[in-house]
């Protein structure tokens, strides 16, 4: 059954809406995802988006099954280097983190934070764990995968076939936002 769900920022002036279901449900444990998790937890207010095992929880969502219906005003975009393919943005109203876009892909991450209590989906896999230096304190919930499986891209090959191989924009977003360095956590 599809089901079309609003995820607001904390102070709800920004909303975007997904419709069900997401490709995948998985935990990030990418250098990338880290440190872009330590530069939005430093912002005023922010929402922590790592979970206990350092990783980053996301909803990977095809790009048009997910768009803003309020506050796109409030978007802003940061990139950990000035080449990189993938924005990070954040609801600049109160820094609450919303989600990854591999700007020259067909998909989009909405990070874990945004589902309210109880209803953000099962974790499925945590990936690139090999960028950790010590994977032995990770839980054994779910596979906990070096880098990403065969699984994880016939899901999205499976999900851009859908698509009829098309790559959506997502053009909403509306300005930059500069961000302190990472701290010393990791």
């Amino acid at each position: 059954m599809t089901q079309t769900i609003p995820l607001s920022c904390n102070c709800g002036a920004t909303v975007i809406e997904a419709t069900n279901p997401p490709i995948l449900s998985v935990e990030c444990l990418c250098t990338s995802c880290r440190t872009a998790a330590s530069m939005m937890d430093q912002l005023p207010d922010a929402t922590p988006i790592r979970e206990s095992s350092g990783g980053t929880r996301m909803e990977m969502y095809r790009k048009d099954r997910v768009r803003c219906t309020q506050g796109a005003e409030n978007l802003r975009e940061f990139r950990l280097t000035g080449t990189t393919k993938t924005r990070r943005v954040i609801a600049a109203c109160c820094n609450t983190p919303m989600f990854l876009d591999f700007t020259q892909g067909h998909w989009i991450d909405l990070y874990g934070n945004l589902w309210p209590a109880g209803t953000l989906p099962p974790l499925q896999m945590r990936t690139m764990t090999s960028d950790l230096v010590d994977r032995a304190g990770l839980p054994d919930d779910v596979p906990n995968l070096k880098t990403h499986s065969a699984r994880f891209f016939i899901r999205l090959i499976g999900a851009w076939a859908a698509m009829r191989f098309r790559t959506p924009k997502i053009d909403y977003v509306q300005g930059q936002l500069d961000l302190p360095a990472p701290s010393d956590r990791s």
